[in-house]
């Protein structure tokens, strides 16, 4: 099946039909803006016919009640599923008058209903009509007309598909439909004539594609807060089942309960092992109707197979003729069709032959109900087109199934009302009651709880105004009937509900479904197909099935707990637990989904079957993994009390079930808490480098803010305002409102030793140390101890091993990790002083590789700038002064490869003491992936990473380290960094002089960067000294090639440095500190006429005057003087050297004319003297002095 040409044709089908109904509606002078008068007799100058006039006039009524758009919709919907109806009738042979509609017996788009036009015989059938329209070579009219017919004489056997087409829709009948390009053109050319064989699949996969501008429509809309009210939900949440997640389903409900109570079938229905092997392997046969999915039970303890037994008893008592299936949600009715198969397997197996047994399924077994018309009119043709297949006569025995679009009782005629009742007061109570409990039953759908009433009286009534000819008895037909029939679809019970229920936040959903929820199913309120899980549990009889596909959140996380107890009382007899990507419509990790089969008893020792699936990464995938039956768990539910919140979790070892049942919870000594939320982190929140180092010890505090994945220490990269115990956050308001904008919970919990980890979405968790001073935010979860049992240094131990992480893997399989989660892990009972020693050695260890770089507050200076090298890391060197940077980079290479192995060790060995502790040796090793490892470790360059390191955050090369050791020598330039003094010398306040002896500090603050050396204190004459200074005169040149070649580049070490500089250095400062950079780059343009670098702590309010006339006006006078030297050499020179300097003369040109326009937009803003607040952070002060300076990309 080519499902694109199917998504690209219904996509397209969508939008064509609505605008050909549109422009139909506005020959009606009926618009998105105006209908005009109701009663008007004509449009356009054009007088209307009686019928015109009075479809209009519906037509009207329509939009006033649904709105111009939502009627358009509907319109357009009907005719594309009579369309494709009708084709799937003309491909497989099904119209009774044997004349396909849109094409010849070769598939050409050349209608056979108009060739054969004067020979049909249609009910409603004009000749004259036709005879005109032929005699006028009208064909679009006669296809119109004749089209029309064919639907109306197809309502007699489909009148749930074509309804008599009399009404608007008729009014709005696409034109033109014959052209080519056309709805109908394109059906048939789009879409291969092979692809309408599977009345399932087409009309699946269509309705779904059909749907999905419209879900993209209603989602986008959601994010502005507009709620999806009953007309999208349908669009907001259709998704087309894979079929065999269908097969798995309805075999092992259905299809259980039949072999269960008559097991000498089995033989019958079921395939052997060999058939088994070669459908698994992909060899099928489309004739073959084995329950290739039916998963046999697991082996159950003497006691359960005696319970089972007297339930089976009842099973046994069935009669095919008495079995009740229902899919509440039905959509395009793929569900209701493979229950129909496995019915007449059932029928089958029992005796009877296939005509007979389909007339019973249909009006006996099989139910269906939707809110959605469109789907419920698709369902239902799907039910009719497979009990044609099954019986060639099936279309003349007057027969219809129970399947129905959800009817409500807003608009109950109350004529019709009271001749139906008839005076009869039973009658008129149940009509009363079904009336009071559909109102507005479109909101809600199958979670409507419906009181059963005597139904044989209601129909028997119905049945007594089918002969009337009383003035109501079509409105009570058309407006009570289905009422009735959705009540009692409703209310009764049901061996078996099979179903994939809508995926939907409540919260997304109007008011009305919100309080409804809230108030019956607050187990269940926070999403649709949790509230259905507990629904289809009502509508099933004891003892029955329950088969459904859902998110598989329910199982798992706290929100639920009260729904997991409840299920605890009924049986898991089987379950597929796909995860992610079980649907190929939907990719990525946020739609995880199980399927499961529960019967409505309770046997508390029964052992389900569990199928893992998590690893496929598609629908074939998983149902591979299916049939290879290598990841299965037997389970009994029982097991899940012992886990704590009562999760679902199959796959738990006994080991852990004993660990949980054994040892107390992380809950019983610590306490985790959410850090507080400024309402405004850009208000409240600053990186350490970007406020001055005077206001750090008054206003500015250590903030815990999540960051990137790094254990036992790092990740202190933030401030936040807590000046005068946070008066300004206590206070935050909303300027219009009033309302308190900061949530500042927990704060009784600041600055105490914590452990802290941030919300991470999958994966391990990186848990780490912080000493007193913190605040946390609400991007980190803090453990604090509650007792004198609760040691930090331990835990840390705790949760940053392996079994650990298992543990929270387990807990918590959906996104994230609450703090719920982290309470609940079990806490091995053993000296916490074996392991301390060893996490104090980690956080050391991980301090020194944060600490080694400088965006850390601790950092000294870079590891490259040292004087000497230690003798591990170079003995020959020890305790002398190093001249050669290459070998201070590998004396720093060596360094960071032993931290990183240290690191590895101890955490292999934390791992392996509490991998024994709670025995999961069968299930954890204690090795730690060097990717895993959370310090740095350096390559000479990207080829030389090995395998074992791709996808580690912790990869720097020599290059990063090169990068680095410029930084830090643009900051000695500066004054930031000094090589007399350890740390930083300067970030604001007052100057010292006395630290700066080897490298003094650029006077102005003002370092050019230029493409030559015009200035004294250009930058790359500046870095020249400075290599000079720390190295040494001897080792300069061999040094600044080190340098050059790490950098990478053409030409001499120099120019490759100042093309560093020029091109690059800003790019890597802007990456190094977050975007927000602590040296500002003045940049005139692309043409680097002129670029200079300040430190924004020694920003001064001259110091763009300065730039002004000190730099960029000296720079205009270079290129004057340039200039005219060049235009004097041209004027001279030979043909050949002409050209050349002619090229140096345009760069040039371009140069000055790029920095004459960026002098004057830099004359502006010297002239106002600026003062700015470090206080303020990057991003306001850098916004000031946009204009002039570089774009932070």
């Amino acid at each position: 099946m080519d499902k694109n040409a199917i998504k690209k044709y219904a996509v397209w089908a969508r939008r064509e039909l609505i605008s050909r109904v549109s422009q139909r509606a506005a020959l009606y002078e009926i618009t998105d803006k105006d209908y005009g008068d109701a009663s008007a007799d004509s449009v356009l100058g054009r007088v209307m016919s009686a019928d015109e006039k009075h479809q209009r006039q519906a037509l009207i009524a329509q939009i006033r009640e649904k709105g111009y758009e939502q009627v358009m919709e509907e319109i357009a919907y009907t005719w594309f599923n009579r369309f494709i109806a009708l084709r799937f009738m003309e491909v497989n042979g099904y119209l009774p008058s044997r004349v396909r509609v849109f094409t010849d017996d070769e598939n050409n788009f050349k209608p056979q209903i108009l060739t054969e036009a004067i020979n049909m015989e249609l009910d409603g059938l004009d000749m004259e009509k036709v005879y005109a329209l032929k005699n006028a070579n009208d064909d679009d009219a006669l296809f119109k007309y004749m089209l029309i017919v064919q639907c109306n004489a197809l309502s007699s056997i489909l009148p749930g598909m074509f309804q008599r087409i009399s009404d608007y829709t008729e009014l709005l009948f696409p034109d033109n439909l014959l052209r080519e390009g056309s709805v109908i053109e394109q059906m048939i050319s789009m879409i291969p004539e092979e692809d309408w064989k599977d009345a399932v699949q087409i009309i699946g996969w269509l309705y779904q594609y059909y749907n999905s501008e419209k879900k993209d429509d209603v989602f986008a809309a959601l994010k502005k807060n507009v709620k999806i009210t009953k007309e999208n939900i349908p669009a907001a949440t259709q998704l087309f089942t894979p079929d065999w997640i269908v097969r798995y389903m309805v075999e092992n409900s259905l299809g259980r309960l039949w072999l269960e109570g008559h097991p000498d079938v089995k033989n019958q229905l079921l395939p052997t092992e060999e058939e088994q092997s070669a459908y698994a392997a992909g060899n099928r046969d489309p004739e073959d109707t084995k329950w290739h999915y039916y998963l046999e039970e697991a082996e159950q303890e003497p006691e359960v197979q005696a319970q089972l037994a007297e339930i089976r008893k009842e099973y046994a008592a069935l009669t095919p003729e008495q079995l009740k299936v229902i899919d509440p949600c039905m959509g395009s009715g793929h569900i209701l069709v493979y229950m129909f198969d496995v019915l007449v397997k059932i029928y089958e197996a029992y005796g009877y032959s296939a005509r007979d047994a389909v007339k019973s399924i249909v009006e006996n077994n099989l139910y269906g109900l939707d809110i959605d018309d469109r789907a419920a009119q698709l369902a239902y043709f799907a039910v009719m087109m497979k009990a044609r297949q099954y019986d060639r006569r099936f279309f003349s025995r007057g027969i219809q199934p129970h399947v129905y679009a959800i009817a409500e009782s807003n608009h109950v005629d109350s004529f019709a009302l009271e001749y139906f009742c008839n005076g009869d007061a039973n009658l008129k109570k149940a009509m009363d009651t079904i009336i009071s409990e559909l109102h507005d039953a479109k909101e809600y759908g199958s979670i409507l709880n419906v009181t059963p009433q005597d139904w044989d009286a209601l129909y028997a009534r119905f049945a007594e105004i089918k002969e009337d000819i009383h003035i109501s008895r079509e409105a009570a037909l058309s407006g009570l009937l289905p009422l009735v029939q959705t009540a009692q679809a409703l209310a009764q019970k049901y061996d078996t509900v099979v179903t994939n229920p809508p995926y939907m936040a409540v919260s997304n959903a109007d008011a009305k479904v919100n309080d409804y929820v809230k108030k019956n199913f607050p187990d269940s309120k926070a999403d649709l197909f949790a509230v259905f899980i507990e629904r289809c549990g009502q509508m099933a009889k004891k003892n029955g099935y329950q088969a459904m596909i859902t998110q598989h959140t329910w199982m798992f996380i706290a929100s639920y707990e009260k729904l997991r107890e409840k299920l605890l009382a009924r049986t898991v007899s089987t379950m597929l637990h796909f995860g992610a990507r079980a649907f190929d419509e939907i990719a990525g990790e946020v739609v995880q989904t199980v399927a499961f089969i529960i019967t409505n008893d309770f046997l508390e020792n029964y052992r389900g079957t569990y199928f893992r699936l998590l690893n496929g990464n598609s629908e074939k995938e998983k149902e591979k993994s299916f049939f290879s039956k290598q990841d299965v768990y037997i389970a009994c539910q029982k097991v899940f009390k012992a886990i704590p919140r009562t999760e679902y979790i199959y796959w738990v070892s006994p080991a852990l079930l004993k660990a949980f049942a054994t040892y107390k919870q992380v809950r019983d000594f610590y306490t985790v808490r959410n850090g507080l939320t400024t309402g405004d982190n850009n208000t409240f929140l600053r990186l350490w480098y970007e406020v001055s180092e005077q206001t750090m010890s008054y206003k500015w505090f250590p903030c815990n803010k999540g960051g990137s994945f790094r254990r036992w220490y790092g990740n202190r990269d933030y401030l936040i305002n807590w000046e005068n115990d946070g008066i300004a956050l206590k206070n935050f308001k909303d300027e219009k409102t009033g309302k308190l904008r900061s949530t500042l919970r927990n704060i009784e919990y600041n600055f105490l030793p914590a452990i802290v980890v941030g919300h991470v979405v999958s994966g391990d968790l990186p848990f780490r140390y912080v000493d007193s001073g913190f605040i946390s935010e609400s991007a980190v979860n803090a453990i604090l101890p509650t007792n004198e049992h609760g040691r930090l240094l331990f835990l840390l131990a705790v949760l940053n091993s392996k079994p650990c992480n298992y543990i929270s893997a387990m807990l918590s399989p959906t996104l994230g990790v609450s703090p719920e989660d982290v309470l609940n892990i079990p806490i091995p009972t053993m000296n916490p002083e074996d392991v301390e020693h060893v996490v104090e050695k980690n956080i050391a260890t991980s301090k020194e590789d944060w600490d080694s770089y400088e965006t850390s507050w601790d950092f000294k200076r870079n590891p490259l700038a040292v004087s000497s090298i230690p003798a591990v890391f170079g003995a020959e060197y020890c305790g002398k002064y190093v001249t050669r940077l290459e070998d201070h980079y590998y004396a720093w290479k060596n360094e960071c490869k032993e931290r990183f192995e240290n690191l590895q060790i101890n955490e292999e060995e934390l791992n392996r003491i509490f991998i024994d502790i709670y025995g999961l040796q069968d299930e954890l090793t204690p090795d730690v992936a060097d990717k895993d490892v959370t310090v740095h470790r350096v390559f000479d360059s990207k080829d030389d990473v090995p395998e074992s390191m791709k996808g580690s955050n912790y990869v720097r090369t020599m290059r990063d380290e090169i990068v680095s050791l410029i930084s830090y020598a643009v900051g000695c330039m500066f004054g930031r960094y000094s090589l007399d003094v350890d740390g930083l010398a300067y970030a604001g306040g007052e100057w010292d002089a006395s630290k700066y002896k080897t490298i003094i500090p650029d006077s102005d603050n003002i370092i050019p960067i230029c493409d030559d050396d015009y200035f004294d204190d250009d930058i790359t004459g500046c870095f020249v000294k400075w290599v000079e200074a720390v190295y040494g005169k001897d080792t300069l040149e061999e040094n600044l090639k080190f340098i050059a070649d790490a950098l990478g580049g053409k030409g001499t070490p120099r120019e490759v440095i100042r093309s560093y500089f020029l091109n690059d250095f800003y790019a890597d400062h802007l990456k190094t500190y977050q975007k927000r950079p602590i040296y500002w780059l003045f940049d005139s343009g692309k043409k680097n006429g002129f670029k200079c670098l300040i430190y924004m702590h020694r920003y001064q309010p001259d110091t763009i005057a300065r730039i002004r006339t000190d730099y960029v006006h000296e720079q205009q006078g270079r290129y004057r003087t340039a200039i005219a030297d060049l235009e004097s050499r041209i004027a001279n020179a030979d043909t050949g050297s002409r050209v050349k300097l002619t090229k140096q003369l345009t760069k040039l040109q371009e140069q000055a004319e790029e920095l004459r326009v960026y002098e004057e937009k830099i004359h502006h803003l010297a002239d106002q003297m600026i003062r700015i607040d470090l206080d303020d952070g990057v991003k306001h002060n850098y916004a000031i002095f946009q204009d002039v300076l570089a774009k932070i990309k």
